[in-house]
């Protein structure tokens, strides 16, 4: 079977049969979709009929809420590399009276819906009753999904046939009861989050507050301080674009709704002041935020929301380190020792030894990392150990400084007081650069004659441990740069336990130092020392071995012996 990059779902089953069928579908739709899945419910969709294939709107239950949760949760757990949205355009209670056909029937979809992503296939898990009605059941699906959405041209359809369960007919009839009830639906609804890398446990959050809310959707975007306190903030991904992601789902999801994304710079945001709003969707972990909202809105003569939770999505994948519900924080974990840029062309470089430029604030343990990578078979470049070297008597350097800085900076056998010299240039922007603008390019070089006696000895890659590679401008004697970060509070306490200073001068140390969000925009694989060494070592294995994949591809494109 051909693998199509965007696909639409129709599912046709009985909402309450559809919990145990969802699992073997999605399994069944990975292996024909590879990027994005969209999903639209019309249950009791006769595909056999030409005449009775046509949209319409199905009533929101509240069964439903519960399935789209249930949906995202497999979705993780069969297809996690698929983008997968449901689509709520179908799903509303009274239609007004603008969507009513000239036959008088309810039309959900007056012209197709345009998506961000043209559907190339679509599949369906109904099942012809008769074999040889499967061609017809394939045309009446691609002319139903063409009325409903804007597809791609050469459209093509696929009839699933996965093992599903069935249940027992007296529970099947107890369920089918229970799925009737109404589900309760509010003009403005409001949620909250930090919405980075947009994952199943969001989706459901957004999807469910799609269904809920019949008018408005205010959603609060958490920034600046409220992200303080996040596992590895500095991986989280920027404002605008969190913004554009979102944006992009809500209009594929439920286009009829006004949506509103603001900002959140305080736990509360406009939840707390907006008349308007009726409802807040909370999970079970972030009730008791919407409690406190409802209680500030009392104390500003606001009625209370309905607050309606949702479940967290269990995580089946969690390491012992992450979360056992879906998270952001776990993803951020996960792309640890990944490539999260790739590398620009680099012509000007030999391809042996490929170098990478490890580099990270004091205390990141970033030398901890490239000792590791030296014992995995990179040849290790110690920068701190050659800027020793420049200031040595006899050193190129050397002479310069002391002309530069004076004789005071000299100790009595005529080696540079390194403390000396350092109270000359503390604070002082323009004195540092006089110092770095002569050692730096000493320290280049020495790094260069190394690399190419790693290549002499036929190294095949260099780490060039370096704290200031990317202030110095050395990104140019590299092929990738790596960034080990640590959140500031525990590079604070490592200074101090390790340098037997005070915690203002380790706070001052970092400070002076590229921090670890400015380091990140610049990196190619990014590492974190903050758990047990077994994870750093993970981690860095893990980073080796796509190095060792990435070196050999790019060894075959050149025509290089791998």
């Amino acid at each position: 079977m051909s693998m199509f990059s965007t696909g639409i779902l129709v599912l046709t089953s009985p909402l309450h049969t559809l919990p145990l069928r969802i699992a073997p579908v999605l399994s069944s739709a990975a292996q024909i979709v590879e990027r994005t899945l969209y999903v639209h419910f019309h249950p009791g969709l006769n595909l056999g009929a030409s005449g009775q294939a046509r949209p319409v709107y199905i009533p929101p239950v509240v069964d439903l809420s519960s399935l789209i949760s249930h949906l995202y949760s497999d979705a993780a757990d069969v297809c996690g590399h698929l983008d997968v949205r449901v689509l709520l355009t179908n799903m509303r209670g009274q239609p007004s009276v603008a969507s009513l056909g000239s036959n008088g029937g309810a039309n959900p979809f007056p012209s197709p819906q345009s998506l961000s992503h043209f559907p190339e296939v679509v599949l369906t898990d109904y099942a012809p009753q008769d074999p040889g009605q499967s061609s017809l059941v394939a045309q009446c699906l691609q002319k139903y999904t063409g009325h409903c959405y804007v597809c791609n041209p050469g459209l093509r359809s696929v009839l699933l046939h996965p093992q599903l369960q069935v249940l027992e007919r007296s529970e099947e009839k107890e369920v089918e009861e229970k799925s009737k009830a109404q589900l309760e639906t509010f003009s403005d609804v409001v949620v909250g989050g930090t919405f980075d890398r947009l994952h199943g446990a969001h989706k459901t959050l957004l999807n469910i507050s799609c269904l809920l809310a019949n008018r408005r959707f205010l959603i609060g975007v958490s920034d600046k301080e409220l992200l303080k306190n996040k596992v590895l903030k500095e991986l989280i991904e920027p404002y605008p674009q969190r913004v554009q992601r979102l944006e992009e789902f809500l209009g594929d999801v439920k286009p009829s709704l006004q949506y509103e994304i603001v900002p959140l710079f305080d736990p509360f945001g406009p939840s707390i002041t907006d008349p308007q709003l009726q409802c807040i969707v909370v999970s079970e972990e972030t009730k008791r935020g919407g409690e406190a909202v409802n209680k500030r809105r009392l104390e500003n003569g606001l009625p209370e929301l309905v607050l309606y939770e949702i479940q967290l999505i269990k995580d089946a994948h969690h390491t012992e380190i992450e979360e056992e519900k879906i998270s952001s924080s776990s993803l951020r974990s996960r792309l640890l020792g990944t490539l999260l840029i790739p590398p620009k062309p680099r012509s000007d470089l030999p391809l042996v030894p490929y170098v990478i430029g490890l580099t990270g604030g004091s205390g990141s343990g970033k030398s901890s990392i490239a000792r590791r990578l030296e014992a995995m078979g990179a040849a290790r470049i110690d920068s701190d150990q050659l800027g020793h070297e420049t200031y040595l008597p006899g050193a190129t350097a050397y002479h310069r400084v002391v002309e530069e800085f004076g004789a005071d900076i000299l100790n009595e056998d005529k080696t540079i007081n390194r403390r000396a010299l350092g109270r000359k240039v503390f604070g002082n922007e323009e004195r540092l650069k006089a110092l770095t603008d002569i050692v730096w390019p000493e320290i280049a070089l020495l790094v260069k004659k190394l690399i190419q006696q790693a290549k002499e000895e036929g190294q095949p890659v260099c780490v060039v441990d370096a704290a200031v590679l990317l202030e110095a401008g050395w990104e140019s004697l590299v092929h990738e740069v790596w960034v080990a970060t640590i959140p500031e509070e525990e590079a604070v306490r490592r200074i101090v336990e390790r340098d037997g200073v005070s915690e203002e001068d380790a706070v001052r140390r970092l400070r002076s130092q590229w921090p670890s969000a400015k380091q990140i925009q610049h990196a190619n694989v990014v590492l974190c020392t903050l758990w047990e060494p077994d994870h750093t070592q993970k981690q860095v294995q893990k980073a080796w071995d796509l190095l060792q994949q990435r070196i050999k591809q790019r060894l075959q494109e050149t025509g290089l012996p791998s």
